[in-house]
């Protein structure tokens, strides 16, 4: 596969610079920046996503008390004050 030289990057520059405008490129230069940083940090953190299929997943157990009773219904609206 064939390098790109100091010619074509030149090429590719201007073109650029037409396109976007010299005021934009800083902020392209930027949002560049912020993308190869947040892929680097992705791959060097090592996080687990969970692949188990949900009729398998064991569910956390909340504090709170479930409300069983099927006879509810209505809810009374409090507001704070």
């Amino acid at each position: 596969m064939p390098t790109l030289g100091m010619g074509e990057l030149v090429i590719i520059l201007l073109i650029v610079l037409l396109i976007f405008g010299a005021s934009r490129l800083p902020q392209i230069g930027e949002g560049i920046g912020k993308a190869v940083r947040n892929l680097k940090r992705g791959l060097s953190t090592d996080e687990d996503i969970d692949v188990t299929p949900s009729e398998r997943r064991v569910e956390k157990q909340s504090s709170a008390r479930s409300v069983t009773d099927e006879n509810v219904t209505e809810a009374e609206v409090v507001e704070k004050s």
